[in-house]
């Protein structure tokens, strides 16, 4: 029997090809299986060993190669942005005139740039879905990841409207609230409430190792607080990387900003202005109203 989006809009994306079959290709292919149980999910990795894992776990149905890409109803790129840039424009020349080639990287401009004057630009659609764990690789894939988590896309006029009309529903079937941004406006904000939040983890559990040699102190002192702070230093370094490299300009201005208010943070504890301290504290509690209901 149909599904219901074949009977609404003669839905045609059976063939899925996913590069990369970690945490969040291996995720939307669990999503996207459970929902369209007739989709054929094609796994395509540098490493078969990584391939053979997806297999086993069921992640992917067959495994594929580039070449294969000609056949590809949707091609999911869930790779390291820099491995993004480079290979986008091979995807586009390979996917068929009807076939939409779609990427999750956490940064927008310098992936649009590459391709914004490819002849086939209208088969690629921008996108960051904004969900993920510390965790990496095939094993890391979990059922449910993006309900309730915000899809951005960025561009959306550039890509061909039968394209993204599936595609977008797709990722709305499974769970994603769809938010449109330009990518410059995208890489600014997502430096503020990603990136930096990932550096921030990344050199506190760099000032606990530097301070503290003995890794039996920290893990028997560590709370759930540290925990929780610190579980991002967790993430994987190969795909970070190449993130703060594409997002420069606008990481070094969270920074700035941030290391602005350590450095007052800690004048008001030499002043000993503990009633300031309180305050600057206080009204940063009203975080816990914005974010209510988003996080």
């Amino acid at each position: 029997m149909p599904s219901f989006l074949e009977v609404r809009r003669g839905f045609c994306m059976k063939n899925i090809y996913a590069i990369g079959v970690g945490l969040i290709g291996g995720s939307l292919a669990i999503d996207i299986k459970t929902h369209n149980p007739d989709v054929v999910i094609h796994g395509i990795s540098r490493k078969d060993a990584t391939l053979n894992t997806a297999l086993a776990l069921g992640l992917i149905d067959k495994k594929a190669t580039l070449d294969d890409i000609e056949h590809a109803d949707l091609v999911i790129v869930s790779i390291p942005v820099d491995a993004t840039v480079k290979l986008l424009p091979t995807l586009l020349d390979k996917v068929s005139d009807d076939g939409l080639v779609v990427d999750a990287g956490s940064t927008k401009a310098a992936i649009c740039k590459v391709v914004e004057n490819h002849p086939k630009r209208r088969n690629f659609l921008a996108m960051h879905p904004i969900a993920g764990t510390e965790h990496s690789g095939p094993t890391a894939a979990i059922a449910g990841l993006f309900k309730g988590k915000t899809n951005i896309v960025c561009e959306v006029e550039k890509t061909t409207f039968k394209l993204q009309e599936k595609a977008l529903q797709l990722f709305t079937d499974i769970g994603m609230r769809i938010r449109y941004m330009n990518p410059e406006e995208h890489d600014r904000h997502i430096a503020y409430v990603s990136h930096l939040s990932h550096i921030s983890a990344f050199m506190l559990g760099k000032t606990v190792i530097d301070k503290e040699k003995n890794e039996r102190d920290i893990f028997d002192m560590a709370g759930s607080g540290f925990a929780s702070t610190v579980r991002l230093a967790k993430s994987s370094p190969e795909m970070w990387t190449p993130i703060f490299k594409q997002n420069k300009s606008n990481v070094i201005e969270t920074l700035e900003e941030y290391i602005n208010n350590l450095t007052r943070f800690k004048a008001l504890m030499q002043d000993d202005d503990f009633e300031a301290i309180f305050d600057e504290m206080k009204n940063t509690n009203h975080i816990k109203d914005i974010l209510n209901g988003i996080i």
